[in-house]
């Protein structure tokens, strides 16, 4: 997928990120890692490696960074669960594509369950890389 505009400053682009995929009403939106994850929540982190440099010499070259997009719902049934996660995947791949930034999306993890201090969770993760800059 590929954003429309010029690439986003390191410094800003979680926040950014997470306010191209908020959805209120539907989910929560976080760009960091809440201190309890909570049901049906898009929670965006770093990835790993973080920033990919693209020339080591040359500062003006457009760096990438890599991204967890982590989508939580809660553990219903297997059925409910699996078709509600799928839903939940294809809601945030569309807010992706109608993202403000260069991005390309490389993984999604398969469905498992989490215990969490709010109780048993679905989770998946979408893996992003958004080309930045070094600001």
């Amino acid at each position: 997928l590929t954003g429309r505009l010029m690439p986003a400053a390191i410094t800003t682009l979680r926040s950014t990120l997470a306010t191209d995929l908020a959805n209120a009403g539907v989910w929560s939106t976080f760009s960091f890692p809440p201190a309890t994850l909570l049901a049906n929540s898009v929670v965006v982190t770093p990835g790993d490696p973080y920033l990919t440099p693209s020339n080591n010499d040359y500062i003006t070259i457009a760096p990438l960074a890599n991204f967890k997009i982590l989508m939580t719902t809660p553990a219903f049934d297997n059925q409910g669960n699996l078709a509600g996660m799928e839903n939940f995947i294809l809601a945030v791949v569309t807010k992706l594509a109608a993202s403000s930034l260069t991005l390309n999306i490389s993984t999604i993890s398969a469905p498992a369950i989490v215990n969490a201090a709010s109780g048993d969770l679905l989770v998946s993760e979408i893996t992003v890389s958004i080309l930045t800059e070094w600001s």
